[in-house]
């Protein structure tokens, strides 16, 4: 950009490393991915065919009221995203590790898997993947039984959640009371400190260069996006960065309650420059006051980036052109609210420049045998 710089790194970027970040031994652990079911009949929806009704879960409940103890609110990337309070419609059978001898137990709940799940499962190949589905039929594929202790910690009240894949990069609290689907990430901190950092600029800086795409949209894999982001030091302690994470959430909150949104809408509201609602305006500006608490948390006090409106490229003319329709000569122009290419840049360079160094910390501190790996796409 007609820049002098002191070198040009194989991120283009003026970082000192152009080895792809390795994956920090402070960040194991701190990530799960939810419950995979597999089979829909494990769930009571009305909006779902091939789920039980929520007024015979009603039912049931009333019949035994052992049932609850088996019965859970799920959520799903969709329910985060959309619901304007991000509760779960959906409620879920979860026989968690139990034998068959114990999930007869429930006669009713496990008469509801046998006959909505059980012929799903029998009709799998038998394989080593479709042998232990049908064999175990009343249980999920994958339960995540390390999260189900977390998540049943005493004490514990949330955690925080974002959607696999979302047009916008979205954090937001969880209680623990929950199902969580596959479609989930789950970080199990409760600090709101934790939330600030995670859903500033800066960390969307680093997401979306290392997370991959589908359509338009942020795949958010944890081993790319997480693992190897370097967050501040002592950011749980950090005082402003705390009080500014937890502004950002009880205003988003109300905001979602009052617009009747979800958090998508929301965001879509927050990037439209033609967008004038006070509560947005609001928001925005609590934005640019998280960044800058995590700015200064990591000490660049001589950053000073200004959010601006950007034309985003999804690609609607290239379509307009192959297949012309009214509704998209008239779709608006998509924009996003983020800061310039050369504040990105800085900071994006200063991210990669602390990776390395803190990789480098941890090789020199790790037993012998472990050292710091590179990250790699688990999918």
């Amino acid at each position: 950009d007609g820049q002098n710089v002191k070198r040009i790194s194989a991120f283009l970027t003026e970082s000192a490393t152009d080895d792809a970040p390795a994956a920090l031994r402070s960040q194991a652990s701190s990530t799960f991915l939810g419950a995979k079911i597999y089979g829909q009949g494990f769930l009571f929806d009305d909006s779902d065919q091939a789920a039980t009704s929520l007024s015979t879960m009603h039912t049931l409940i009333s019949k035994d009221p052992r049932n609850t103890e088996l019965i859970f609110p799920y959520m799903g990337g969709e329910e985060l995203n959309t619901s304007p309070s991000q509760s779960p419609h959906r409620y879920v059978i979860n026989f968690g590790s139990r034998s068959l001898e114990e999930a007869e137990m429930w006669p009713d709940l496990l008469e509801i898997v046998r006959q909505r799940v059980k012929p799903e499962r029998d009709a799998l190949k038998d394989n080593a993947g479709g042998q232990k589905l049908k064999s175990a039929w009343w249980l999920y594929d994958r339960e995540r039984p390390e999260l189900t202790r977390i998540l049943r910690e005493p004490g514990r009240e949330r955690v925080l959640a974002c959607s696999q894949v979302s047009s916008h990069m979205i954090f937001a609290w969880q209680p623990t009371d929950r199902v969580f689907s596959h479609a989930l990430n789950i970080f199990p901190l409760e600090e709101d400190a934790f939330l600030a950092t995670l859903q500033s600029r800066v960390h969307e800086i680093w997401a979306r260069f290392f997370g991959s795409s589908m359509k338009n949209d942020l795949r958010y894999t944890p081993s790319d996006c997480f693992e190897t982001f370097p967050f501040p030091a002592d950011w749980k302690d950090n005082s402003p960065l705390n009080a500014a994470g937890k502004a950002y959430h009880e205003h988003r909150a109300a905001l979602c309650v009052r617009l009747n949104e979800g958090l998508t809408a929301v965001y879509n509201r927050f990037h439209d420059p033609q967008e004038t609602d006070p509560g947005i305006a609001a928001l925005r500006a609590l934005h640019a006051a998280l960044d800058r608490a995590v700015l200064d948390a990591y000490g660049w006090t001589d950053l000073a980036p200004t959010p601006e409106f950007v034309k985003e490229d999804d690609g609607s003319e290239e379509e307009a052109e192959t297949e012309w329709a009214p509704s998209k000569r008239a779709k608006r122009e998509k924009f996003r609210l983020k800061w310039t290419e050369t504040d990105r840049d800085a900071v994006f360079a200063r991210l990669l420049d602390l990776n390395a160094t803190r990789a480098a910390e941890e090789a020199k501190s790790a037993p012998a045998g472990k050292k710091a790996g590179k990250a790699s796409n688990d999918g």
